[in-house]
């Protein structure tokens, strides 16, 4: 089982990157017209949150995520992430890290000078 000063340091370390990544997006994304709606309504989880708990779940000897969720985050870390969606709706929120936890990975496990 992984330890939970590790999941704080990967907490950590995907919060820093969020926050960047959230800022180039703006940066980047085309700008809204007047009478479009605004719904960007806080989340419960943040990003951090999601990618923190799918990268700490390929490290864990879970084999089933359902269990690895329910079992592990919902009732041993409650006080690492105290506001945890319910499994279905962390289901539903999943893809919207996606893209997210695509550029983390790529950024802080491949190597700079490695090519694909």
């Amino acid at each position: 089982m992984i330890t939970e000063s590790k999941v704080t340091e990967i907490f950590c370390i995907a919060d820093d990157f969020c926050k960047e990544f959230e800022l180039e997006m703006a940066k980047n994304t085309l700008p809204s017209s007047a009478d479009a709606p605004k719904r960007r309504r806080e989340r419960m989880m943040s990003d951090a949150e999601v990618i923190t708990i799918l990268i700490c779940f390929h490290f864990n000897s879970y084999r089933n995520f359902r269990h690895y969720y329910l079992g592990c985050v919902r009732i041993h870390w409650t006080h690492l992430f105290p506001q945890t969606f319910s499994y279905n709706r962390f289901v539903e929120v999943m893809p919207r890290s996606f893209v997210a936890l695509t550029m983390f990975l790529r950024i802080h496990l491949i190597p700079g000078d490695m090519k694909c």
